[in-house]
């Protein structure tokens, strides 16, 4: 499995709270949320029990610090994407990022019913207005009438292809959590890149009419 730790800087840095979290992340990334424990969280970050609990309470704490980590990640990598030209894909600048396993652990987390996954997915949709709304104040999208409504559609839309992931690679071969994915042609030749949304153009004096239609 490809490591959390492996996004950061070497030597390892890292809290041992910081160490503990990516071992949680990896830990779901790899056995699924039911299949993580304290014990094997602490096996991964070299650490004992006891410690997990120490800095966070439980484990439904280590989850809800897992989750925040996970859509802060998304929301510094799509802010920084904007820079470079719209994008309506909340998860396409993670795709084309070195994050180790954070897709992986979106696919254990997302067909969960609970308070944290819930909370994770209005995050991530509030992020997603928020950095669509910087898109229209650079002239770079249109308003929308239902701001929110926008950004929850595409957020869902591209957690929904995270959901199915598995239908996605027995039918395009295309694998959305592997860690290369960004770097791989069959995402560009199977699914595309995300449509990129321009205002509309003032006609010109040489050309009547153009940008209306």
């Amino acid at each position: 499995m490809r490591s959390t730790r492996l996004s950061r800087e070497s030597p390892d840095d890292r809290s041992t709270k910081a160490r503990i979290r990516d071992a949680g992340i990896d830990c779901v990334a790899e056995h699924g949320v039911a299949a993580t424990t304290a014990r094997k969280v602490a096996a991964a970050a070299g650490v004992s029990t006891g410690l997990v609990i120490h800095h966070f309470g439980s484990m439904e704490g280590l989850r809800s610090e897992c989750d925040e980590y996970v859509a802060a990640a998304i929301r510094r990598r799509k802010t920084e994407s904007m820079s470079a030209g719209p994008g309506l894909d909340p998860l396409a600048a993670l795709r084309d990022a070195d994050l180790g396993p954070l897709m992986s652990y979106l696919v254990r987390v997302l067909a969960e019913d609970s308070p944290s996954v819930n909370a994770l997915i209005d995050e991530m949709v509030a992020d997603a207005e928020e950095y669509l709304q910087r898109g229209v104040e650079n002239g770079m999208l249109r308003p929308s009438a239902d701001p929110r409504g926008r950004a929850a559609v595409l957020t869902l839309w591209s957690l929904g292809g995270l959901v199915l992931h598995r239908h996605m690679e027995r039918i395009l071969g295309v694998d959305l959590t592997a860690s290369n994915l960004g770097s791989d042609q069959a995402i560009t030749d199977n699914i595309g890149t995300a449509p990129s949304v321009r205002p509309p153009q003032k006609p010109s004096p040489e050309e009547p009419g153009k940008g209306l239609t």
